[in-house]
Order: C-alpha cells, then structure tokens, then sequence
C-alpha cells in the first residue's frame, strides 16, 4: 500500500494532487462494471478505498450503498480495510473502528474472517474479506475484486458479482495478470469485443512512472528526485522482475505466442459464392501517361466491380476497411455489409498487387461512391498508405478515418475481429491465400498482430504479410464509427384540385453535403 501523502498547505508552493492521473481516472470511471490490467505496486486498490468510502458516507439518495472487498488473502483484506479507515479520517467522515467478525452467511465459509468498517450517519458499511464467499447474491453494493487472477475460482466468483449489476450495484475489478487463459484475462477480452457491457482500463510500471509514481515515493521518504535516480531505481525493479517483468509490469499475459484464430473457425466462415477481385500491374504500368492508366483503371472497375456493386442492397449499411500497399504488399479492399439479421457479408474483395497511386485512388473511389447507405470506412494511414487515406477523408469527411495501426490499435480491435469469427456471424470469400493471412495473426506479448517479419507466398507467386487480415479487421473497426446520416421528406404543393404541383428543390449552404454524409 502507498501511504497518504499530506501537503504542506503552508508551504507557498503548490501541494501535489494526492492521486497520479492513471488513479484519477480510475475512479473518475462511473460504470457498473470497470476493470483495470495493471502493474503491480501502482497504488490502484489504495485510489479504490478512497471512492469507497465516498461512496459508503453517502446517502442512498446521493448514491450511497454497501461496499464488499474481496481479496484473495486475509493481508489484502487488513490492508485494505486500514486504508478506508485511513480515508474516512482524511475525509472527516464519521465511522466506526474496525469490527473483525466471521461470514455466518453459508456453513461452508464461517472460518472467513471479515473486517467491517460502519459509517453511522449513511447507514452502510464497508465489508472486507479474507477470500471469497461462496455466495454473493442477496447482498447489494458494491462489489471490489482485487488482484482478480489469483481468485482460485475467479469465474463463479464473477458470476455471483455480476448478479448485483441487475439491482445498480457495481462491480470493480483490479489485477496484474497470471497467463494468458484466466478468466480474468478473458473478462478483458469480452469487453473490449463488446461481447461484455463494461469498461477496461489498463496502467503499466512505465506508465505510471511517467505519471509521477517515482516522484510520490520520494516525497514519502523525504527524498530528493532526480530523472537519473528515477531511471537507476525503474531498472532496479525490472531486474528484481527478471523474466517475469512482461507480466507483473508490462501487463503482457504469459503464454501469449499462439495462433490467433484457428482454421476451423476461418473455414466456417467462408463462402464459396463470394469473388476476390485481383488486379496486378507491370512495373512499366506506372510510366504510361496519366490518361492511359486512368482509362485502364477505369475499364477494370466496370468490368469487375460494377457487376458486384450493382448487386448490393440499397436498404442495407456498407463499411469498408483497407490495407494498403504499394510494390511489397498488398492493397486489400474489404466491402462490409450489414444484414438484417446483423450478421455481416462481405459482398466481394479487392486485392491490388504493383498498382500506382493514382489509380488506387480512383478504384477506391469507385467503390466508396457506389456503396448504398455508405457508413463509414478504416484506411490504413502509415507510411505511403497516408496519402490515399488522406485524399479519402478529404474526399468523404468524417466518413473515412485514417488509421495509424498501432499496438494500442490491435489490443483495442483485434478482440472484437476475433469475436465475430467466434459468433460466426461473418460471410467471407473461400480463399486459401486469405486462410494464410488470418492464421498470420499471433499473440504476440499480449497482443493480437501480424509479426513485422512474417511474409508467405501467395497463390500468385508474390509476397503476403497478412494482407487480408488487416483489411478485414479494419472493415470490423468501421462498423463502430460513429457516423450520422440524414435523410428527408418532400413537401409538395397541390393546385386547387388538389394534385401535385412540380416543384424546384434547390441547396442552399445550410442544406447540402454534411460531413460526408449527405
């Protein structure tokens, strides 16, 4: 536990928040149900007692509500309940002195020790236990769920919590990791899939370094701070880590070094019915004149696109999602239509080998222009990918976002890519190149992603670097966009026979294209 730092208010010199940022979002987040991935010795369960008793002294018409913590040994739970004590005296609220007592609520967990604060003027309380009772339904509050992984039975425990959710309670839930499989790591993964209504916050020693935690050490040992100290003291406690830094500071689940998706799971969602489209060019292509490629460019689009655009359903929402390439990789165009069932078809694929700038821009924007209900579309903005996502967003506005693809982009993404490959509810083309590129994707330290040195051979003899993976999760990523469309009814005018009289619509500059959308 960090110990309360108490500013010198005397001192003409500003006292210091007595939470670092990382703490003060954490508690700032009001959901029903939060989680946080963190590094060990971060001061977030000591930023917990503090909003618990907060949240135990009020009224229950100011929100005020029992609280429960649950740790998984008694040390956890004494050291939690003396920083609420703590607490209640920094806040002036009036509670009782620690009442220790045994769980008498099921035969089976009578030898759990409990530690209970009271707050008389609210009437609740704060309850914290050695380890886990077998049972929580029935109670009401708030539930905290510390260092989640190391729960032996973590996944009923959840369970039972999430029960409180139906009433208004809460349910918080903090930890380090322990492997890749826990249930807790896999309680992070449904939220961020959106499979789970929730919230995840994530915090690494790095991190929260950077934030000021090194700085809080030193002014609670009456030490000077220094950036060489800091630095000598961060590797002190990475060498104390060892191995095991990755996990315990890094916030990187152990065991992560696998496939990513299985191909049972691709295969089921392929179908036979659906074309990729492929255009390649020579390299002397690029040095033809500018109208000679644009023609060329252009017969391609009618002759291979506009059958399959034709065939879309006005009625549905179309996303779009690429990865772009120039001579290496690919450029893949992934169409995305939405089903009424909610379900998702991909209606065909591009593939682009060796093809110029220009005439990338002009496929796109075939595409793009002739997607009914258009709502939205990913492009991958790195490197040369920068200039066709940039002359799209120019282009379409808030339709189109350029994506920097980023480690934090693939651990926020790839769980909700994953999962509509579980749900099934994905229809893609069969094709054995693009079964090569979803199976690239590997957990690499935690993280979904294409490995940067990782290149197959396609069908076509040329380079792949998990092109259609990439294409496709960003397809995914738009479907999240959030993007407004407008829409209108005609007033017409009638003669005094009461038919319809013809009528000019004219735009004027409050009632034309808006952000793309129009």
């Amino acid at each position: 536990m960090i110990d309360p730092v108490i500013p010198n208010t005397a001192s003409s010199a500003a006292p210091p928040p007595v939470f670092l940022p990382y703490q003060q979002k954490w508690v700032a987040d009001d959901s029903q149900l939060k989680v946080i991935e963190k590094s060990r010795r971060t001061g977030l369960t000591w930023a917990e007692a503090a909003d618990d008793v907060l949240i135990a002294a009020a009224e229950k018409a100011a929100g005020g509500m029992n609280v429960y913590y649950i740790g998984y040994n008694q040390d956890m739970a004494i050291e939690f309940i003396e920083a609420v004590g703590m607490w209640a005296k920094a806040f002036n609220k009036i509670a009782t002195e620690v009442e220790e007592g045994l769980w008498l609520e099921d035969s089976e967990d009578k030898h759990i020790k409990t530690y209970t604060i009271k707050f008389p003027e609210s009437g609740h309380r704060v309850v914290a236990l050695s380890s886990r009772p077998a049972n929580l339904r029935g109670k009401q509050g708030v539930v905290v769920i510390d260092e989640a992984a190391f729960h032996e039975k973590l996944d009923e425990l959840l369970k039972a919590a999430m029960a409180l959710l139906i009433w208004g309670g809460k349910v918080r839930v903090i930890s380090t990791h322990d492997g890749e499989d826990n249930p807790f790591n896999e309680l992070i993964q449904e939220i961020r899939s959106a499979k789970r209504k929730g919230s995840v916050q994530r915090v690494e020693f790095k991190e929260a370094v950077d934030q000021g935690l090194y700085q809080r050490v030193c002014l609670r040992l009456g030490k000077e701070w220094t950036a060489k100290e800091q630095e000598s003291w961060m590797q002190g406690v990475y060498s104390f880590y060892g191995q095991a830094a990755d996990e315990e500071l890094d916030v990187i689940p152990s065991q992560g070094s696998g496939v990513y998706l299985s191909r049972a799971v691709i295969e089921r969602c392929m179908r036979p019915d659906i074309p990729v489209l492929r255009w390649e060019c020579s390299n002397d292509f690029a040095l033809l004149p500018d109208h000679i490629r644009q023609a060329e460019a252009l017969d391609w689009c009618k002759e291979q696109l506009l059958p399959q655009l034709i065939k879309l359903d006005p009625k549905r929402a179309h996303f779009l999602g690429e990865d772009f390439g120039r001579t290496g990789d690919l450029t893949v165009l992934f169409p995305l239509t939405q089903l009424a069932d909610l379900r998702y078809r991909v209606p065909f694929c591009v593939e682009l080998r060796n093809v110029p700038f220009r005439e990338q821009e002009l496929i796109l924007f075939y595409i793009l222009d002739r997607l009914p209900r258009f709502s939205g579309a990913k492009l991958d903005g790195r490197g040369n990918g920068q200039y066709l996502a940039e002359r799209a967003v120019q282009k379409y506005g808030s339709l189109v976002e350029a994506v920097m693809l980023s480690e934090s982009w693939y651990r926020e993404e790839m769980p909700r890519f994953k999962q509509f490959f579980d749900d099934g509810i994905l229809d893609l083309p069969q094709d054995a190149d693009h079964v090569d590129d979803y199976r690239a994707v590997k957990m690499i330290k935690g993280v979904a992603k294409v490995p940067d040195t990782d290149r197959t051979k396609g069908s076509d003899g040329g380079k792949r670097h998990g092109d259609a993976a990439i294409g496709l999760a960003m397809a995914v990523s738009a479907t999240r966009m959030d993007v407004y469309t407008y829409d209108y009814e005609a007033v017409r005018t009638k003669d005094k026979n009461g038919d319809d009289l013809p009528r000019d619509i004219r735009c004027t500059a409050g009632f034309g294209r808006i952000s793309g959308a129009w």
